[in-house]
């Protein structure tokens, strides 16, 4: 009986397994959509809030960034895609102990600040000195980096403010700065943390079926379809009328009322049509011999000049 329930209850767990599908992970736009992994759900709404991590050497394919890993969180569904944002990044441990060794002194720092939107991030500064330095230094190299980010972050975008930290820019900002106070062996953005986001900013927790995609890209073909006849009823509005075009003629040398004519119903619609012919198209004219288009060609081409 025992091995009946067993049987039972493996067979439960494959049908609930075969209930679902998977669903791509990507990173947001800030790192140009790369994947990030796979994740499988029965229902849409289970992906929602889901967080994933890469390291960063995977998502920029930088070797030197293989310590860095990016913390994603899913907070949409498109198609079989999950959308996500990003909420933060860490370093590995190994890293950080490598950084840290005897008779130096290490300073932990944690400041909050807001980024040009409104984001409130949390970044955690990891400094390293040479020697070991007393708590009054420390406080003085804690200042100073809070007027540095204070001073940074405000007027960056969350984009810019990751890339300043991942790549190193606002560490070495710091870095620099500090070296009047006390020069630091090395500075490195430890951790960041998005606590919150703006109110107006469009994070909504959002599912889009795949027939609601395909809709919209039909929708979106339409408008620019539409845009495109708009264009063209446009360059059609622009085009001079017959009249016009045959006052345009005369004005060149040698062509009179009549010769204009048989060139526009030739297939000239402009002076710029008519300067790309050759003399080989004009005697297709009907009432234009040799000598005419040749004619017609060096008038063209002296008014170019």
């Amino acid at each position: 009986m025992a091995r009946q329930k067993s049987r039972r209850a493996g067979r439960r767990v494959k049908d609930k397994w075969k209930s679902k599908s998977w669903y791509r992970i990507v990173a947001p736009e800030m790192f140009d959509g790369a994947v990030v992994g796979e994740t499988p759900a029965a229902e849409p709404e289970e992906l929602l809030g889901r967080t994933a991590s890469i390291s960063m050497q995977d998502l920029t394919g930088d070797f030197s960034k293989v310590h860095i890993k990016a913390e994603f969180k899913v907070n949409g569904v498109r198609g079989g895609e999950c959308v996500t944002r990003f909420v933060g990044h860490d370093m590995t441990s190994d890293y950080i102990r490598r950084l840290t060794r005897r008779r130096r002194s290490k300073i932990d720092s944690v400041f909050d600040t807001r980024t040009k939107e409104g984001y409130q991030v949390r970044i955690k500064v990891l400094s390293v000195t040479d020697k070991r330095i007393n708590s009054s230094i420390k406080q003085s190299l804690r200042k100073k980096m809070k007027g540095i980010l204070d001073e940074e972050v405000p007027k960056s975008t969350l984009s810019e403010l990751v890339s300043k930290m991942i790549f190193s820019s606002l560490a070495k900002k710091i870095k620099k700065e500090t070296k009047e106070i006390y020069p630091l062996k090395r500075v490195e953005i430890r951790k960041s943390e998005v606590r919150s986001v703006p109110s107006d900013e469009e994070l909504d927790e959002r599912i889009i079926s795949q027939e609601e995609l395909d809709k919209e890209a039909e929708e979106k073909e339409d408008e620019e379809t539409s845009e495109e006849v708009m264009e063209e009823v446009k360059e059609e509005e622009k085009k001079k009328t017959k009249p016009e075009v045959i006052k345009e003629f005369q004005e060149i040398e040698g062509v009179g009322p009549t010769m204009a004519e048989k060139l526009y119903d030739g297939g000239y619609k402009s002076i710029e049509e008519l300067k790309e012919a050759t003399k080989e198209d004009l005697k297709d004219v009907e009432g234009v011999g040799p000598a005419f288009s040749e004619k017609i060609i060096k008038a063209l081409h002296r008014e170019e000049e």
